[in-house]
């Protein structure tokens, strides 16, 4: 079992003239890098872009579904990561209201996670096929109060990694934390990031009904 070393790309705007930031978290098997690429098919705007990079390329060994212990300690050290790139974006004067989180697949998960525990009013959220984490959910790790927070969520209907019922489990716990949450289910999408999901995240999440 493994913690993760502290690595983050900064990329996009400055912070001294970014606006908002984004929090991207990459899936298994990919990298920081990989997933800035992304960034290119969302309307970002004047962001700082913050990518944490997974050691071993994952944020936890086994499935998301597998109960929590299976995944410590590397689970816990991926979340506190996350909350050192939310806490270095806001030490650099972003404010939470202004900070978005962007994930595919594991990071998708992993960016649910956190924001669950962490409720506050952000700029908005992405997840690309994620769900909460667990064997089953302990509605007792989550709190606090999004505030309407517009958070996507989208998913093929058969995805081998992230069965449907947790996706919409997921939805539930989060709109009942006050956020303000899109389900986009695709029939017969594979385990990928399509044009019609990144268009749907500027619409509904950094477009006009997200932050300028």
């Amino acid at each position: 079992m493994y913690t993760h070393e502290k690595q983050l790309i900064q990329a996009g705007k400055s912070a001294a003239h970014a606006s908002k930031a984004v929090v991207l978290l990459h899936g298994r098997g990919s990298s920081a890098p990989g997933i800035l690429s992304l960034a290119r098919h969302l309307q970002l705007g004047d962001a700082l872009l913050l990518a944490p990079q997974a050691t071993h390329n994952s944020w936890y060994p086994y499935s998301f579904l597998a109960p929590v212990n299976d995944n410590q300690p590397a689970l816990d050290s991926a979340l506190a990561l996350v909350h050192e790139a939310a806490e270095e974006a806001m030490q650099l004067g972003i404010p939470a209201s202004a900070l978005y989180f962007v994930g595919f697949s594991q990071g998708a998960c992993l960016a649910l996670e956190y924001i669950a525990r962490h409720a506050q009013p952000y700029g908005g959220a992405v997840a690309f096929t994620g769900g909460l984490i667990g064997e089953s959910l302990n509605l007792d790790n989550y709190g606090g109060n999004f505030g309407g927070t517009p958070v996507l969520i989208t998913s093929g209907d058969a995805d081998p990694h992230v069965p449907l019922h947790r996706i919409e489990e997921s939805a539930t716990v989060l709109r009942d934390l006050g956020a303000n949450v899109t389900l986009e289910v695709y029939p017969g999408k594979p385990h990928s990031i399509s044009p019609d999901e990144t268009l749907l995240a500027n619409e509904v999440v950094f477009g006009a009904g997200g932050a300028a």
